[in-house]
């Protein structure tokens, strides 16, 4: 007998399977999707390995297959298996990632009668049984309406142990599938038709006429809904034309594609410059060895380019020289507002060629797009994170764009996963190259090239393509950075959000019809709203932070939960009208610019006008074609756009993210100060860009002044070095969430005491256990929450020895102890 390990769909701490028997007569592979009991449940599940022996004496049976053929590749199963082991996920979490979409679906569980005479029950029992011999099925879900969640598992349990109801499971319905139509054609010929049509005519049927009329015009099939909604008439025209043998339906899948509505313009690759060409003839060979039979091991280049040096025409003739080698790639990009402009230029060096995941596509269009994916119908698959899962067959190479993108790592649930570790891993076992593209790299990323674990490639000039054919790149200088200290602005009188420079510098552009961009890494209006007479500051009550009032939305948003308050006309705790908004957002920014510049057509980009399907693009649209003379945005502006006629970058405030309490704000501050500014300059017109500050003297800024990146890593690292602070050292965070405070910081000790005599008692000295400590955000969406950071060489190895309860969530090499 075969037993199987099974990765089952259940909340867990660890990456592990469960044993299952093989039924006698059914067929299982590695990497197929079957269904099991689980308890008293039927749950999904993964098959990871098929064994002769179990792992536990007694096994159940698996309980059927969901899918004919596998779900996952040998490859990916292997992936999902050291994502498990190295973020200490599920297992079933971390293949999830790699299923097809809509795949997962949840498990119904039906309630019959089991017994026809009822013996004595007790009243909720007897409520329940009522319903069942009036419906005779009852879904766990109506028993729960009927009882309430927990009445109901405790009657549930009681009648099924006594036998008197029986219980069995369906999964519900795919979400998703291929959209299906009905396609209309004619099924006589276009004469007999329009004779047909003058007959329906004289006998008073109009639209079977006009239908009739119509498909004889076209000479061509039509889609029923486009037919419809065109002449007006309803589906009841059609079958009668389809019974009186007029017309012939049949079913038609249509594609979904994302990019459909878009055309690109074919372009051809750029002569390179010597900086660009040194970097190619290190790639190229990369290239064809890893394409090469029996070649095992995976290389990464480190592609340190500064801003506008041409990076992206190294990814695509990275990417021709991979599909001529019969390969195929994978691009990823940090933020979905670039994709638009990332899909022109590779859509346009491979025509019909390329595909897009990322989470604002609809559900139908992410499922025709992975399917084809499968199928091998692209050359190139673009996306943000998760693309990187993409099912993209003969893998050869992997691309990610401004690599140093805080986006790449999993924020929000398990897997926390960073998709760069991911990608190399991913080629490692594929054997692909991978590139790693930025102008500021992670410090950890550059550090890892010193140690030679990648290889360095530096282009340090920046250059751009102009003219009609675009067939070769110019060299440009990189634009001139004034800092200006706004402390010095407020001892010369200056009030206002822009300073002397600046407001003179955006009235010189104004002038000669050239862009500018407005940065502010915060969104609102006023992030503060405060009672001056008594201090009070309102408060979101779920997460226990300052609203941040919005002056579009007329009221009070919280920036985590979104919780939603009006403002009041007097302060809640002294009933004072001495209501006052302080600090600013890129609202603010927005009111200040329309007052100042009211010749100005302005434009903002913040994720709280890109709620829209294909709202990024639509932005990019409007600016690209000069239908705005500014720009004002958050993070979304400062990475990758070549916009040449912006020639003044103007940054509020580098201060917003400066001086958190993070080992990262430094780094952080640095690049996006860098990339920001990056945005000017990018054309034969030149740029300048003004960073506004009040501690002009710290050196990410003074660095960031210089277009200095090497300056920056030196200090940095070695601030890093004395701190043990990665790379030198890794980082691991566990948080504990509960409505409870009290419950929660008890939680964080028990496990801060936990890790503390495992680390004792292993005799691992080299572990530090820090905490237990409430977060920085110390209440989240109503729980309160608390960590214990473990820092060691190897973290996760440290925790897989440790039993650690649900509850806890694991971030291994967080981004942030924020």
């Amino acid at each position: 007998m075969l037993y199987a390990e099974v990765a089952v769909n259940v909340p867990a701490t660890q990456s592990r399977t469960f044993s299952y028997s093989v039924p006698d007569g059914v067929s299982v592979t590695a990497g197929q999707a079957v269904w099991v009991p689980f308890g008293p449940r039927r749950l999904q599940g993964i098959v990871f390995e098929l064994t002769p022996f179990p792992a536990v004496t007694e096994t159940r049976e698996i309980a059927g297959l969901l899918a004919a053929e596998p779900v996952l590749s040998p490859i990916q199963l292997q992936l999902a298996r050291w994502m498990g082991d190295y973020y200490l996920a599920p297992l079933f979490s971390a293949a999830s990632l790699m299923l097809p979409p809509g795949f997962e679906r949840r498990t119904i569980t039906f309630l019959h009668l089991g017994a026809s005479e009822l013996p004595a029950v007790t009243p909720a029992q007897r409520t329940l049984l009522n319903r069942l011999q009036k419906h005779e099925t009852v879904t766990v879900t109506d028993a729960e309406k009927l009882l309430g969640k927990k009445g109901a598992a405790l009657v549930i349990g009681q009648l099924v142990r006594r036998r008197l109801i029986t219980r069995s499971f369906e999964l519900e319905r795919p979400r998703i599938g291929p959209r299906i139509v009905q396609e209309i054609h004619l099924s006589v010929a276009s004469a007999r038709a329009r004779e047909e049509a003058s007959r329906l005519r004289a006998r008073r049927a109009p639209r079977q006429a006009e239908v009739l009329e119509y498909l004889a015009s076209e000479g061509a099939p039509v889609l029923q809904p486009s037919l419809l909604e065109r002449l007006g008439c309803s589906s009841t025209v059609i079958d009668a034309l389809s019974k009186a043998g007029l017309v012939a339906v049949h079913e038609k899948a249509i594609l979904r594609d994302p990019i459909a509505h878009r055309t690109f313009d074919t372009t051809t690759a750029l002569e390179l410059t010597p900086y660009q060409a040194a970097a190619w003839h290190e790639i190229r060979p990369a290239l064809i060895a890893a394409a090469s039979e029996g070649k095992r091991g995976a290389s990464t280049f480190l592609l340190h380019g500064i801003t506008g040096s041409g990076k992206t025409e190294l990814y695509l003739r990275a990417l021709a020289d991979t599909v001529s080698l019969g390969r195929r790639g994978i691009v990823l990009v940090p933020e979905i507002a670039l994709t638009p402009q990332t899909i022109e230029r590779f859509a346009s060096r491979f025509p019909g060629k390329v595909a897009v995941l990322h989470s604002r596509l609809s559900p139908g269009e992410q499922f025709d797009e992975w399917q084809r994916i499968r199928q091998g119908d692209f050359d190139v698959v673009i996306g943000s994170r998760s693309a990187i899962f993409a099912p993209q067959p003969n893998l050869g190479l992997i691309v990610i764009d401004e690599e140093h993108e805080w986006t790449y790592k999993q924020q929000d649930h398990s897997p926390h996963y960073h998709a760069r570790e991911v990608a190399l891993k991913l080629a490692e076992l594929v054997d692909a190259v991978v590139l790693l593209g930025s102008a500021t790299p992670d410090v950890e990323s550059y550090y890892r090239a010193h140690q030679e674990e990648y290889r360095l490639l530096r282009i340090p000039e920046r250059v751009y393509s102009a003219g009609q054919k675009r067939s070769a790149f110019r060299r440009q200088r990189l634009p001139d950075i004034e800092v200006v200290d706004l402390r010095q602005e407020l001892r010369a009188g200056n009030r206002s959000i822009f300073s002397r420079s600046l407001d003179s510098a955006i009235r010189r552009a104004l002038a000669v019809e050239e862009q500018i961009i407005l940065f502010l890494n915060r969104r609102g209006t006023a992030p503060v709203v405060q009672c001056r007479h008594c201090g009070h500051v309102m408060r979101c009550r779920r997460c226990n932070i300052s609203l941040t009032y919005h002056t579009q939305e007329a009221g009070l948003i919280c920036h985590l939960c979104n919780y939603r308050a009006v403002v009041p006309d007097t302060c809640p705790n002294c009933w004072s009208h001495r209501i006052k908004f302080l600090g600013i957002g890129t609202q603010k920014v927005e009111e200040e610019a329309a007052k100042a510049f009211p010749e100005a057509r302005l434009l903002r980009w913040d994720s709280d006008v890109t709620k829209r399907r294909r709202s990024h693009e639509d932005i990019l649209r409007k600016f690209s074609s000069h239908q705005s003379d500014i720009l004002i945005g958050t993070q979304m502006i400062a990475k990758g756009l070549d916009l040449p006629l912006v020639t003044v970058v103007g940054v509020v405030s580098a201060d917003v993210n400066l001086h958190l309490p993070d080992f990262r704000s430094a780094e952080r501050t640095f690049q996006l100060l860098t990339q920001v500014a990056g945005r000017a300059g990018r054309s034969e017109r030149g740029g300048k860009v003004i960073v506004q500050t009040y501690t002009p003297e710290h050196y990410a800024i003074a660095t960031a002044s210089r277009h200095d990146y090497v300056a920056f890593y030196e200090r940095e690292i070695h601030f890093r070095q004395e701190h043990g602070d990665p790379p030198f050292r890794r980082l691991a965070r566990l948080i504990f969430a509960h409505t409870n405070a009290n419950y929660c910081r008890r939680e964080a000790e028990n496990m801060y005491r936990l890790l503390k005599e495992e680390r004792d008692s292993s005799g691992m000295a080299d572990v530090d256990i820090i905490g237990a400590a409430p977060t920085y955000f110390e209440r989240l969406r109503g729980k309160f929450r608390w960590q214990v950071v473990v820092r060691a060489d190897n973290p996760n190895q440290f925790l897989s020895n440790v039993r650690i309860p649900l509850g806890w969530t694991v971030d291994v090499d967080t981004m942030s102890l924020l």
